[in-house]
């Protein structure tokens, strides 16, 4: 377990375990938490101090239990609810103090049903962090989200509204295959049945979901992340092809999948081919690697990296 949990974060784990496992032994609370015994009854006692009554009894039956008639609420979540904390979990939440917001609302009935004593800390935390924004992140509509979730759980058509970066809208019948969120982003891996074609829409840019009656198989080998990841580094406005020295095993930890393909050429180099639409991107991401190279097949990424790299030595002063 992460050695930065608070020990309210345990002890709520503890009380989860408790929950779950009546007659639970120190031994194996501990194991499930990933710490001492010494320090799992520790957190038995903070659950105690917050006015839980946790027995505790001897023999070879004995362990861990919520007293007699003790029930926590029942919490009623929301669909909008549930997608937004996990959203939350996923890639971080701004707006987690916000009454009106799914997360908001979802973490306050949270807050509500957990002892005051614990409640009262974690609601300081929430009203008093201030996590920075993730300016790449494009969190989409929650119901937008689940929706898209349960189609591809159900395996059924949809047909989308979609608004695009220009602003130009379009409708389209896609088989949803899987939600993927990449970087801060949220994704739509599917088939279009209009191109013919596997294509990935952000989430954040679909204006509308409706279920159709179509049902579909998605392909049995799917790698939904890599599908993506090669998905996003084709198709755009510039062909690139770039010459590495180095060989493939080499290379390949140090290239970003939506940079494109990797093959060997021979046992010291290797070739790299994708597309872009953002040269001065695609530039920045080739000076990260840790071995020389040549860019080759695209004038205008060569132009920009030209630029790059005289940024740097003007930046260097001599």
């Amino acid at each position: 377990m992460d050695g930065d949990t608070s020990p309210t974060a345990r002890a709520l784990l503890a009380l989860e375990l408790i929950q779950g496992a009546p007659g639970i032994t120190a031994e194996r609370l501990a194991d499930k938490l990933g710490v001492t015994e010494r320090a799992a009854r520790r957190y038995v006692g903070i659950l105690r101090e917050a006015g839980l009554p946790i027995d505790s009894m001897r023999g070879p039956y004995g362990g861990y239990r919520l007293g007699r008639g003790v029930r926590l609420p029942p919490l009623m979540f929301s669909a909008a609810e549930v997608l937004g904390l996990v959203m939350a979990v996923l890639d971080g939440h701004h707006a987690a103090a916000d009454a009106s917001d799914p997360v908001g609302s979802g973490l306050g009935k949270l807050l509500r049903a957990l002892p005051e004593p614990i409640a009262r800390q974690a609601e300081a935390v929430r009203r008093t962090t201030a996590p920075a924004p993730d300016h790449a992140a494009a969190r989409p509509s929650p119901d937008i989200a689940t929706a898209l979730v349960q189609a591809c759980a159900d395996h059924v058509t949809v047909h989308l509204g979609y608004r695009s970066e220009a602003g130009s809208e379009w409708s389209a019948d896609v088989e949803p295959w899987a939600v993927v969120v990449r970087h801060g982003r949220w994704y739509l891996l599917c088939w279009s049945h209009g191109a013919q074609a596997r294509r990935a829409y952000r989430i954040d840019r679909v204006t509308t979901v409706s279920v159709l009656a179509a049902s579909f198989e998605p392909p049995a080998d799917l790698d939904a992340v890599a599908e993506l990841e090669a998905h996003l580094a084709k198709g755009w406005e510039f062909d690139t092809e770039v010459i590495i020295d180095g060989p493939l095993e080499k290379v390949r930890p140090c290239v970003q999948r939506t940079l494109g393909a990797l093959e060997a050429i021979d046992d010291d180099t290797t070739r790299l081919t994708g597309s872009t639409s953002n040269p001065w991107w695609y530039a920045e991401q080739l000076a990260k690697l840790p071995v020389s190279f040549r860019i080759v097949g695209c004038v205008e990424l060569q132009h920009t990296a030209r630029a790059v790299g005289q940024r740097l030595v003007d930046a260097s002063g001599l």
